[in-house]
């Protein structure tokens, strides 16, 4: 009977163990992901788009790889009346005492980037880089993912990634959820 068991309990971690790698998307030579590790929700890899927004991947690579976004939170969670996105990047957010404030989603990394014109759509999935009204290139390092499609954004905001694994994970991510850790994966 114990037997039994540890071989059932083998099983299931294996089980488990296969599940998580296929959940794990590695890049290919020449790509770059950014992972988000969310608390209590899970991991997002995002593919970014290097070739067609060179600059505005730069900015999120620099910062990821300085820490920048480790301890903030989703201070923008817009589900209704219909699923439209999440948002992050405000550095303000990781003091949740901050996410009611009118000032959230105003701060950044005091370092701006001009829109380009990526060619892909605002679409369930595509992540942008969030700008001030009426001032496309005003980015910095706010950034949303869309939960559905929204093609009146195409043209104002540069579209840099796409959720490649986690889409799940985004979908229940709620007001003030936590990234734990932020980091870029390079394909070899």
């Amino acid at each position: 009977m114990r037997l039994r068991r540890i071989i059932l309990g083998m099983a299931v971690l294996f089980s488990l163990a296969v599940w998580a790698m296929a959940q794990t998307v590695q890049p290919k030579a020449g790509e770059t992901l950014l992972v988000l590790e969310i608390a209590n929700r899970g991991t997002v890899q995002i593919h970014l788009h290097t070739k067609e927004a060179p600059k505005t991947t730069a900015q999120i690579i620099r910062l990821t790889n300085n820490g920048f976004y480790n301890g903030q939170r989703f201070f923008k969670v817009d589900k209704s009346p219909k699923p439209f996105l999440v948002q992050t990047g405000d550095p303000a957010s990781r003091d949740a005492a901050n996410l009611d404030r009118p000032t959230i989603g105003t701060g950044g990394s005091g370092t701006k980037v001009a829109y380009e014109d990526s060619g892909f759509l605002n679409e369930r999935g595509s992540v942008g880089l969030s700008t001030m009204p009426n001032d496309k290139n005003s980015g910095d390092s706010q950034f949303y993912i869309l939960l559905g499609n929204y093609p009146f954004l195409d043209g104002n905001y540069t579209v840099f990634g796409k959720v490649v694994s986690g889409m799940n994970v985004v979908d229940k991510l709620e007001k003030g959820d936590v990234i734990t850790s932020a980091k870029i994966v390079q394909g070899k």
